[in-house]
């Protein structure tokens, strides 16, 4: 998928610092950085590509503006579906509003779609009013108490699932 001035590809290397520190940004800013946070944005080959998972970059000429990550889900329930779960969402501050999340979610979407999910499930903070739009819009329905997946961060207070 690509704009006038970037597109979305997949990750590379060489795109491990811009990954991390666009993740980090919102984390620190927000809540605080957790351990798998850490996993996740230290050793992304390991933890979210070797177990069969896949990172969006919006790429606009070297300039990493957005990123995104999906992978087999962790603790999911085992009700026979294929789940996938959306991880490290995050756009520059200063291209947000230009659709790049919405670009982003839609190559993790492709990305679950091409590996036999049948559905996917995030977690997120409710303070994160765009990023949950965004989710909203995509189809993601809220969780109710009695659905909620356990969970290893202290920030999660809410967490959606998507029917594909």
């Amino acid at each position: 998928m690509t704009s006038d001035s970037w597109k979305i590809r997949p990750f590379a290397p060489a795109d491990a610092p811009a990954f991390a520190a666009l993740n980090r940004r919102w984390i620190e800013e927000m809540f605080g950085m957790e351990e798998k946070d850490v996993r996740q944005l230290e050793h992304p080959k390991d933890s979210i590509l070797d177990p069969g998972g896949y990172i969006a970059v919006a790429d606009a000429n070297g300039w990493i503006m957005g990123t995104g990550a999906i992978l087999p889900a962790a603790n999911a329930p085992d009700d026979g579906r294929k789940w996938m779960e959306v991880v490290k969402m995050a756009t520059d501050v200063a291209t947000q509003g230009r659709g790049i999340g919405s670009a982003v979610l839609t190559q993790l979407l492709d990305f679950a779609r091409e590996q036999g999910a049948d559905a996917v499930w995030l977690e997120t903070n409710a303070q994160l009013e765009a990023a949950t739009a965004l989710y909203e819009k995509f189809g993601f329905k809220k969780l109710q108490d009695e659905e909620i997946w356990p969970t290893p961060y202290d920030r999660c207070n809410l967490q959606m699932v998507l029917e594909l």
